[in-house]
C-alpha cells in the first residue's frame, strides 16, 4: 500500500470514529445498528479493514457477476500517451562481396574504383525533427500503364495530372514509410513538367535550391522519376517479385562531371551504391545496373543526390508502389549511416 492509501484510510477511519462517537453519544444504539446494517457502510468499514473497495451488487444485477472477496485486484495497464519509438535498426556495413550483387551500366568514360566508393563510411542521421530528406519529381506528370478500375485522364501518353497516379503519388509512399520512421521529409509536389516538359531540370533545380537555402539540414535529394522505352502499345515493363507478388524494379542513375561543373559526383555516386546493394539485400533482383551518365541531374547541389527510377511506363501503379515500399525501406536502413 502506498502513502496516499495509508493516508486515506486513516482519515476515513477517523470520521468512521467521530460518527460512531456522535450516535452513541445520543443514546441511539438502534440509529447506530441501522447505520451498520447499511451495505454502504459495509463496504466503508471493510475498506477501513481490508483497504479493498467493495461496490454493493445493484438491483438487477446477479451477484454471481461480482468478483470473490479474495480476488486479486486487476492489473492496471499504462495506455502510452507518447507515439511508439522509431525502430532501431542495426547499422549496415559494405564490404568488397557486396560488388557481386551490383551491376554498373556506363555511359560515360568515367570508371571510378567502385569498391572504394561502396565500402567507405557514411557519416548522417537522417532521423530527427529537422527536415532531411527532399523528395521531387523532375518529371512530375509521368505516369504507368493503367489497370483496369483506373479511369484518371491523361495529359499525353503515360502522363498525368492526376496526384493520385502520377509520380506524386510515389513519393507520397516513401515519404509516409519514411516519416512512420523518424524521419522528417519535405515533399516537394510542384508539376516541373508541366505545361512544358522542357526546361523540367531547370524548374526543379530552383526548387530543391530553395529548399536547401530554407532547410540546411536536408542530407538527402531523392529526384523520384519512372523510365520509358518502346512505343505506345509495346512499352518496357521492369519486372521483379517480391514476397511473391509482382513489384516494378528500382534503378539508380548518378550525374558525373562529364558535361558540366561536378567536382564531388563521386560521393553520390558512393551513396547510391549502398542504396544499390541494400535495395539488393531486401529484395534480391529489384534492381536494374547502376547506370553512370554524362549528365549531371541537379547532384551538384548536395552530395546526397539521387536520381531513381521506379519501374517504366509499362509498370503497372500497383507494381511502382510495392518497389517505392522496398525503396523506403532501405533508406530507412542507411538512415543513421554505414560503417
Amino acid at each position: 500500500m502506498d502513502q496516499h492509501q495509508r493516508t486515506l484510510r486513516a482519515g476515513a477511519a477517523a470520521l468512521a470514529c467521530a460518527i460512531v462517537f456522535r450516535l452513541m453519544s445520543g443514546g441511539l444504539a438502534d440509529k447506530l445498528l441501522r447505520w451498520l446494517s447499511d451495505p454502504k457502510n459495509q463496504s466503508f468499514l471493510l475498506y477501513l479493514e481490508t483497504g479493498r473497495v467493495v461496490h454493493p451488487t445493484q438491483e438487477g444485477e446477479s451477484s454471481a457477476t461480482s468478483p470473490p472477496a479474495t480476488e486479486a485486484p486487476t492489473q492496471q495497464i499504462d495506455v502510452p500517451t507518447e507515439p511508439p519509438a522509431v525502430q532501431t535498426m542495426a547499422i549496415p556495413s559494405f564490404s568488397a562481396s557486396d560488388m557481386s550483387g551490383i551491376k554498373i551500366r556506363y555511359s560515360c568514360d568515367f570508371r571510378p574504383d567502385m569498391e572504394k566508393l561502396l565500402t567507405q563510411s557514411l557519416n548522417w542521421n537522417l532521423q530527427g525533427d529537422q527536415p532531411t530528406v527532399l523528395i521531387l519529381h523532375t518529371h512530375t506528370t509521368e505516369s504507368y500503364t493503367k489497370s483496369k478500375g483506373e479511369n484518371y485522364k491523361e495529359s499525353s501518353h503515360f502522363r498525368t495530372l492526376d496526384e493520385h497516379y502520377n509520380m506524386v503519388s510515389i513519393g507520397d509512399r516513401v515519404a509516409e514509410y519514411l516519416t512512420q520512421q523518424g524521419i522528417s521529409v519535405i515533399h516537394d509536389r510542384e508539376l516541373h513538367d508541366y505545361p512544358s516538359y522542357n526546361g523540367s531540370y531547370t524548374h526543379s533545380r530552383n526548387a530543391a535550391a530553395e529548399y536547401l537555402e530554407k532547410y540546411p539540414s536536408i542530407r538527402l535529394i531523392l529526384d523520384l522519376h519512372r523510365d520509358a522505352s518502346g512505343d505506345i502499345d509495346n512499352q518496357m515493363r521492369t519486372h521483379a517479385k517480391v514476397d511473391g507478388k509482382d513489384c516494378a524494379q528500382l534503378m539508380v542513375v548518378i550525374g558525373t562531371n562529364a558535361t558540366r561543373k561536378h567536382p564531388n559526383w563521386e560521393e553520390n555516386l558512393a551513396l547510391g551504391l549502398k542504396l544499390h546493394a541494400q535495395l539488393e539485400r531486401i529484395a534480391p533482383g529489384v534492381t536494374r545496373p547502376l547506370t553512370l551518365r554524362e549528365q549531371r541531374f541537379n547532384q551538384d547541389l548536395i552530395t546526397g543526390a539521387l536520381l531513381i527510377e521506379v519501374g517504366a511506363a509499362g509498370n503497372t501503379h500497383e507494381e511502382a508502389l510495392r518497389a517505392a515500399d522496398v525503396l523506403a525501406e532501405a533508406i530507412i536502413q542507411l538512415s543513421r549511416g554505414s560503417e
